[in-house]
């Protein structure tokens, strides 16, 4: 059915409940978001590289999904790019876009610190927001930059909703933990006139 997983991407609520949905969604996940016009990844993917001074550098695809995003980072010059997620469909799926240097599963707790300094940058595309991961994971994932690593995230329409997401950003930057250097809105579903926010942070 048409575009069924996105109808019901918003209403989920707990951990097990978003990784089942994943899980369902990922063999139908690029053809329904690619028919929607997604555009979130290649803009989000455009903005870090821009700001990359080395393009092989290694950056971690936080919810890689089924690899879109790993795909658009690579097409947009960077070279070494890990990913993971909490579905195995998904990562199933990422595994054939020949993107990543490697690919984990993950829980949505997983003490991630055996990763922090290894990044010159964290993308976490589509990840932070409503049907997705809890605004807790932002800290998570700055937690793992040293001083001058680069963020890269995005928001769509239905997280802009909820104030507490740009004010979480704005925290970091009013208190000089991170400088902004990206806050970009466009296109993020066009066919169904949804728009997301794209940053990208530097960490102080």
């Amino acid at each position: 059915m048409p575009e069924k997983f996105l109808d019901k991407v918003y209403d989920v609520s707990g951990m097990e409940e978003t990784r089942a949905l994943y899980d369902d969604w990922a063999a139908s996940y690029d053809t329904e978001l690619g028919s929607a016009g997604y555009a979130t990844p290649a803009r989000t993917a455009k903005a870090l590289a821009a700001h990359m001074g080395d393009r092989s550098a290694p950056v971690l695809d936080f919810g890689c999904g089924t690899g879109l995003s790993g795909a658009a980072l690579r097409a947009a010059g960077l070279t070494t790019i890990d990913g993971v997620d909490v579905s195995d469909e998904m990562l199933a799926e990422a595994q054939g876009k020949g993107a990543y240097r490697c690919l984990d599963r993950i829980g949505f707790d997983d003490d991630l610190s055996d990763r922090r300094g290894r990044y010159a940058a964290v993308a976490a595309i589509g990840v932070i927001g409503a049907g997705a991961a809890p605004l807790a994971v932002f800290d998570r994932l700055m937690a793992l930059l040293e001083p001058g690593g680069l963020f890269t995230f995005s928001f769509n329409d239905h997280t802009l909703e909820n104030r507490s997401y740009e004010a979480h950003v704005s925290e970091w930057t009013d208190t000089g933990a991170a400088r902004l250097l990206v806050s970009d809105y466009g296109p993020h579903l066009p066919a169904r006139d949804l728009n997301s926010r794209v940053y990208v942070l530097e960490r102080k």
